[in-house]
């Protein structure tokens, strides 16, 4: 049984109201530029964010570069091991200190004035040391640390230093469901190398809605939905499995494959011969965590948002996306696709291939996506509709699907950061 939570009504932009079963959302929040950028500073600033995956540093020296937040950052595992997460800023003058998306390196340079750091963040380098006065200290200048920190491999960093939940905390009930996804490989996962980096003309929250919105597959995907069919797959019902609120904005759905999966799922889509190798998968995950687990682990697919701005959807192939917001709208979306470490090359090839036939962003799915949150935003330049409404299944003790609960959970913790509030 999930219980909603009342919201108060008020001069809000979020309209919850329990008694009417009624969700409404003010689509100011989509397109006033007041309202993007106090998200900035009442949620970016505030909330651990999706940094990346430790796989993408996987040794001492490598280091991947990219905006989180708004911010440029730098996550290096350094020559101790350690992966820490740096501001992309240096302490001298504020240039970049590290160009490249991605590399091994023993230290970042400064190209301003040739100060350097070693990946562990110390100064170690200064040009002319002696212009400087006695009380000059390197130790004083290292590059600005991040706090960070790891749940399953995936790295998260805070720009609040007073942030006072750990992260494993802050993820909440999204633990769950990230151990699902770990648990797919006995040796761990791994983001495959290569990323996909797109946008759209609209709002970042519109592509969060739709990302744990299963209402629109089959009216929306129609393409995907017939190439399916023709493989011997069943596209999604508009029925069966369910939605949770996972706390503190997170929230997922569940629901049976609509085709196969690469780990331990077969049909007829994926041909005969990989038939045995993937049912002797299935086997084994039955051996090594019981039939129940077994069965979320390799027979169910998932939507997960992580609030704010994180999407993992585990189905035909694993991404993670990144969706930032660049403007009111306007965003910016990173997917990379994750697998085991431990997967076999021809089973990796067949992942790889339905994820860009589905998810990558010329796929079947995602350009129909990207095109209907875009209309969206279209549509809103028409204020004679001042609301969108997320009602779905608010009517229900147990949500199915296709209601909107996750959007709904998401929603409440907005409201709650965009007004002060401490998080429940």
């Amino acid at each position: 049984m999930t219980i909603e939570l009342q919201r108060p009504v008020g001069d809000r932009i979020v309209f919850d109201d329990l008694e009417r079963l009624s969700f409404r959302v003010d689509r100011r929040a989509y397109t006033d530029d007041d309202v993007a950028t106090q998200e900035m500073t009442r949620i970016f600033d505030k909330c651990w964010l999706y940094v990346g995956h430790e796989s993408e540093v996987p040794g001492p020296g490598s280091y991947v570069a990219r905006d989180v937040g708004g911010r440029p950052v730098v996550m290096a595992r350094g020559s101790d091991g350690v992966i820490r997460v740096f501001a992309n800023s240096c302490p001298h003058r504020g240039a970049l200190v590290c160009s490249q998306p991605a590399g091994q390196a023993r230290s970042f340079r400064c190209p301003y004035h040739d100060w350097t750091f070693s990946n562990q963040g110390e100064l170690v380098g200064v040009p002319i040391p002696d212009g400087y006065g006695p009380g000059f200290r390197k130790a004083d200048f290292g590059l600005a640390r991040h706090r960070s920190d790891t749940y399953r491999g995936f790295v998260f960093a805070t720009f609040d230093p007073a942030q006072r939940r750990t992260l494993t905390e802050y993820l909440a009930g999204a633990t769950e469901y990230l151990d699902l996804i770990d648990d797919q490989s006995e040796v761990g996962m791994e983001v495959i190398q290569g990323a996909q980096l797109h946008g759209a003309r609209a709002n970042w929250k519109l592509m969060m809605e739709n990302s744990v919105d299963i209402y629109h597959f089959r009216a929306l995907h129609k393409r995907y939905v017939g190439y399916m069919e023709s493989l011997g797959s069943v596209p999604p019902r508009r029925r069966g499995g369910f939605g949770r609120a996972l706390g503190l904005g997170h929230g997922a759905n569940e629901l049976p494959p609509a085709a196969a999966r690469p780990l331990a799922y077969w049909t007829p889509m994926f041909g005969e011969e990989y038939r045995p190798r993937i049912e002797a998968t299935a086997a084994r995950f039955v051996d090594r965590f019981g039939a129940e687990r077994a069965e979320r682990i390799t027979r169910t697919n998932r939507a997960l948002l992580i609030f704010p701005n994180l999407m993992i959807i585990d189905a035909i192939a694993i991404t993670i996306r990144k969706i930032d917001p660049v403007s009111a709208g306007q965003m910016a979306i990173t997917s990379v696709a994750l697998a085991p470490r431990d997967e076999d090359p021809d089973i990796r090839e067949l992942r790889k291939s339905h994820y860009l036939t589905f998810m990558g962003p010329a796929g079947f799915a995602t350009p129909d996506d990207i095109e209907i949150v875009e209309s969206c935003q279209r549509g809103y330049l028409n204020r004679a509709v001042r609301y969108s409404d997320l009602s779905r299944g608010m009517n229900k003790e147990v949500p199915e699907t296709t209601d909107e609960l996750p959007a709904r959970e998401f929603w409440r913790q907005w409201d709650r950061l965009m007004h002060g509030e401490q998080p429940r």
